[in-house]
């Protein structure tokens, strides 16, 4: 099966190079306030795709498990080491479009940061309503290309792309921006009803954030976010998004044992044999690697 590239971390030391030593308290500490401001207070199931080294895990306490699914193992181990090994925490490293979970299980989803690595973002929102049970909450990030910034470079000739149009732009390989209109397009045509909308990181500016500390710059990013209700110009996008009930026919459920979370990305089987050290599909004879708390649904053992 042909799928879209993917960008891949494995290696990378992308939490400490860009969040911790990059100069990016401002934009975390805005982001956590958003995402308070959507998460639900607490939940069964949730499902963090793009989860990297775990930076948001943390704020999604009041679920009972958390699936953390990355590309890279290289970030889910580094998660690992900063949560730990528990029943709350399962660790999936998977390609986004082919999904490696049974439907309509999970009762909410984040995806932080990591749209914008998206080729074909249709395909993997779909990936992503498929798993979610009716009434789940899904909240979505995404980079913003009519941002003032790009407006007003298209504005003075120094930017060929138009920020005004709907197709995504890649400004660097596997990097896209989205107009706002297109993701509410796509995510309506999917069956989600956004609930909130909330701009993010107004202040994303080299010189106010090493003037201005970056606690109180969050505080006054926190005072703008509501007026994503009526226009979205800054680079960070935030959107709470609810599954209708239109073609569900049953409710989610959290199972108790973590491979019956499990369906064969291959060919779908849903009855996945747990073997120890990988997970084994009787239809088409696929075998799934575990390593050291890892389900690796990337490749099939060879």
């Amino acid at each position: 099966m042909t799928t879209p590239p993917v960008c891949d971390y494995e290696g990378s030391d992308y939490q400490q190079s860009f969040w911790e030593q990059g100069g990016r308290e401002y934009e975390d500490r805005a982001e956590a306030i958003a995402l308070k401001r959507m998460l639900p207070i607490s939940g069964k199931l949730m499902l963090e795709l793009g989860a990297g080294a775990g930076r948001n895990t943390p704020r999604y306490a009041g679920f009972e498990r958390i699936v953390l699914l990355d590309y890279s193992t290289t970030q889910l181990i580094q998660a690992q080491e900063k949560l730990g090994h528990s029943s709350k925490y399962v660790y999936v490293a998977a390609d986004i479009y082919r999904l490696p979970f049974r439907d309509r299980q999970f009762d909410a989803a984040t995806m932080i940061r990591a749209l914008h690595h998206m080729a074909d973002a249709p395909k993997a929102l779909k990936q992503i309503r498929n798993v979610l049970e009716p009434n789940a909450v899904f909240i979505l990030e995404f980079a913003n290309k009519l941002n003032f910034k790009s407006m007003l470079r298209y504005l003075l000739g120094r930017q060929k792309w138009s920020p005004f149009t709907l197709e995504p732009v890649e400004f660097v390989k596997l990097n896209f921006d989205f107009h706002p209109k297109a993701i509410r397009n796509w995510l309506g045509e999917l069956g989600f009803s956004i609930e909130k909308t909330l701009t993010v990181s107004h202040f994303r500016l080299g010189l106010l954030k090493r003037i201005v500390p970056a606690r109180l710059l969050a505080a006054l990013d926190g005072l703008f976010q509501p007026t994503g209700r009526f226009w979205q110009y800054t680079p960070s996008v935030f959107v709470k998004a609810r599954v209708g009930n239109l073609h569900d026919e049953g409710m989610g459920q959290i199972h108790a044992n973590v491979p019956d979370l499990f369906k064969c990305p291959d060919c779908e089987g849903e009855k996945l044999e747990n073997m120890m050290d990988h997970l084994h599909c009787p239809v088409c004879e696929s075998n799934w690697a575990v390593r050291d708390g890892i389900y690796d649904f990337r490749e099939r053992m060879k």
